[in-house]
């Protein structure tokens, strides 16, 4: 606050920003009350004993309404432009207003022209007819009465404009008006119209307190320091279009039974309307905040209407209660701006709302809203603790959507581009979608919703990066990437559907090279990215973006692959189910508490020869692999030196007759030269390509080469048919 200044009878003050609000500071000490300045005393009656208040004129033991008519004219002849005068308590009829207006006309101008004037206390009968006067030194109507108009039209106020108290029973108009110094009409009621339209304010405008019974009229005024209208009281409509506010607003606590228009308004300092109650409609539409604007709890019970207002700095409407539409259609927010706690009891319109920072919903209540959006977030849309109570459609484009301990109670579907989610211990007891938009959003005129703040992302792309806590049971994600989203602790996690291309994080090959067998590549979890990247020796690659996995191991994730493999199974995607399968697999292989070392041994060997039977590439090369040893090993130790001879024996009778041949086989021969022949790899080849399909050649065989064919016989058809189930796997739908 600033000096009032050192002006007649005024003492040099300061006013606190501690003092409430219509109230002056206890250093300011205006003229002495009525009872303390010497009084008239005429008129007295036994209800009124102590008469008329008005205060003596000079040199006389009467007030001027009740001087004599020649000491009357001489008091007034005596008077001249710009001259000093003192009537407190004096009663003003409208003739005896205008013969003192008179006295102290200007010849040049033709306009009152007064100095220091004090008419505290001081009643006007009639209309008040001060047009166009100019007040030279300080006003004082402190505590006067107007019973008719008062007219203060075109009226300049060169020192400080003291209406503290004042009553105005009629119209009061202060239209085209000029406080060069302070305005102070704190605790003023006015009872008809106040107009001060396109009145100027240079010094600070004090209206706090005051009570405006019928309309109070604003337009295009303008209030160059601060204007205070802190705990003031609107019974009729308020209008304040167009005005500009260079200083700070401060309507903290006011009250506005009827509407409020404050249409087009331009506010360079702080708006302040914390605790301010608008019971008629609140209208701010394409006001201008340039500084601040603070709503902190104030309560709308009509329509609230900001549609293409614009917030320069902070706008601050935590705490607020909006009873019918809140609209923030095409308002334009270039820092936070803050609903926290906010109750919207019906619809909230913010079609087209552009936040250049931050906008904030944490623990907001939506009782009725059936819309959040379209709208476009530079920053943050925290939404985290916040209660839909109706089916509702949120359709966001922002960099960050926060959604931690939401509460939905009803359906819900959420569009969003280029955010990242954290969706983290939502409640939602109905069906809800969160689904990525593929093109800019389309508001209701059918033009798309501009994207320049977007400029620098890499895409649209929606990320989730947490479901931990929520209940997955209705949940749908429809083209969403969840590359980095947490799944341990999420419930009925086997429930949830996934629509479109839903994106998940992939193994990394191995560096230096290109992705083997052992590589292939699988969709896996970002948990499990954060704890393969934190093992000791880890390889390069592994993915740790995102929030923190914390402790988490194989134990706590083969669960959750086992759910979304269910989940992927029950969409009849099976190639999808088989990456979640593979990883759950991979969890029990490496989890020491669960599994038993044996169990891990057949585990290890599983995923060996053919990566739990969906990798159908290294059940391939182990086959040819097998199949290979076993023809090197048939040519080397299995397959005979010369295929054996048949011999006949028998024994011819001497006197002739039947004849009786025995038929045997010489023993193969072990070779001992000339292993690598054709002829020996062609046998060999013939022995292993029976064995792959269980079937004997038939070949003559060492006895080494017997139990090699034996062994291939076991080990290449089991082989064949892992290749054959991972293809299966692979391809099946």
């Amino acid at each position: 606050m600033r000096h009032l200044g050192h002006r007649g009878v005024f003492a040099t003050a300061r006013l606190s920003p501690l003092v409430p609000s219509g109230m002056p500071h206890p250093s300011f000490v205006p003229s002495p009350t009525p009872p303390e300045w010497p009084h008239c005393g005429h008129d007295n009656t036994p209800e009124n004993p102590v008469g008329c208040r008005g205060i003596h004129v000079p040199g006389h033991t009467a007030c001027l309404a009740h001087l004599a008519d020649t000491d009357r004219a001489t008091y007034l002849t005596g008077l001249a432009p710009g001259d000093d005068m003192d009537h407190r308590g004096t009663t003003f009829a409208e003739p005896l207003l205008a013969e003192l207006l008179n006295a102290v006309r200007d010849p040049g101008t033709g306009k009152p022209q007064l100095g220091h004037t004090d008419f505290d206390s001081a009643t006007f009968t009639g209309d008040a007819q001060f047009d166009s006067a100019t007040f030279t030194g300080d006003a004082q109507f402190g505590s006067a009465t107007f019973t008719g108009v008062a007219m203060f039209g075109a009226v300049t106020f060169a020192g400080v404009a003291w209406f503290g108290s004042a009553i105005f029973a009629g119209v009061a108009w202060f239209g085209s008006a000029i406080f060069a110094g302070v305005a102070w009409f704190g605790s003023a009621i006015f009872a008809g119209v106040a107009m001060f339209d396109s009145a100027i304010f240079t010094g600070d405008a004090q209206f706090g307190s005051v009570t405006f019974i019928e309309d109070a009229w604003f337009g295009s005024a303008t209030f160059i320091e601060d204007a205070m209208f802190g705990s003031a009281t609107f019974t009729g409509d308020a209008m304040f279009g167009s005005v500009t506010f260079t200083g700070d607003a401060m309507f903290g606590s006011a009250t506005f039974t009827g509407d409020a228009m404050f249409g087009s308004v331009t506010s360079t300092g702080d708006a302040m309307f914390g605790s301010a109650t608008f019971t008629g409609d609140a209208m701010f539409g394409s006001a201008t905040f340039t500084e601040d604007a603070m709503f902190g709890s104030a309560t709308f019970t009509e329509d609230a209407m900001f549609g293409s207002a614009t917030f320069t700095e902070d706008a601050m409407f935590d705490s607020a209660t909006f009873t019918e539409d809140a609209m923030f259609d095409s308002a334009t927010f270039t820092e936070d701006a803050m609903f926290d706690s906010a109750t919207f009891r019906a619809d909230l319109d913010c079609e087209g709302a552009s936040f250049g920072k931050d906008a904030l919903f944490q623990r907001a209540v939506f009782e009725r809203a059936s819309s959040f959006g379209p709208l476009v977030c530079a920053g943050r849309v925290q939404l985290s603790g916040a209660e839909f109570a109706r089916p509702v459609v949120l359709t966001i484009a922002a960099l960050h959507v926060e959604c931690r301990r939401t509460r939905w109670s009803s359906t819900a579907e959420l569009r969003l581009r280029y955010a990242t989610m954290d969706f983290s211990h939502a409640v939602f007891e109905y069906p809800l979608t969160i689904a990525a938009e593929a093109g800019p959003f389309l508001l209701t005129g059918g033009q798309m919703m501009t994207e320049e703040v977007f400029a620098g992302a890499p895409d649209a792309a929606v990320r989730i990066v947490s479901l931990r806590g929520v209940d997955a049971a209705h949940l749908v994600l429809a083209g969403v990437d969840l590359s980095q989203c947490l799944f341990v602790g999420t419930v009925h996690l086997d429930q949830l559907k996934l629509e479109g291309a839903c994106a998940f994080d992939k193994v990394p090959p191995p560096a230096g090279a290109g992705r083997g067998p052992r590589f292939a590549v699988r969709r896996t979890l970002a948990e499990e990215q954060h704890w393969r990247a934190g093992r000791p020796g880890a390889a390069q690659g592994w993915n740790t973006a995102g929030p923190r996995a914390g402790d988490v191991g194989p134990a706590q994730l083969e669960p959750v692959y086992r759910a979304l493999r269910k989940a992927f199974e029950d969409s009849k995607n099976e190639p999808g189910a088989a990456d979640f399968y593979y990883g759950e697999m991979e969890m029990r292989r490496h989890d020491r508490e669960g599994t038993t070392p044996a169990e891990r041994g057949l585990l290890h060997g599983y995923w060996a020869l053919s990566g739990y039977g969906l990798r159908a590439m290294r059940a391939m090369y182990w086959l040819a692999a097998t199949m290979l040893a076993t023809v090197v090993l048939l040519m080397v130790f299995g397959i005979p030196q010369d295929t054996p001879k048949q011999q006949a024996t028998g024994t011819i009778p001497a006197g002739g007759g039947k004849v009786t041949f025995e038929i045997d086989k010489d023993d193969p021969q072990n070779p001992s030269s000339d292993r690598f022949k054709g002829e020996r790899f062609e046998k060999a080849l013939n022995v292993t390509l029976n064995s792959v399909v269980f079937r004997s050649s038939g070949q003559d065989l060492t006895t080494a080469g017997t139990y090699i064919e034996m062994f291939s016989r076991v080990t290449e058809p089991v082989l064949l048919g892992l290749a054959v189930l991972s293809v299966r796997n692979r391809v099946k739908r």
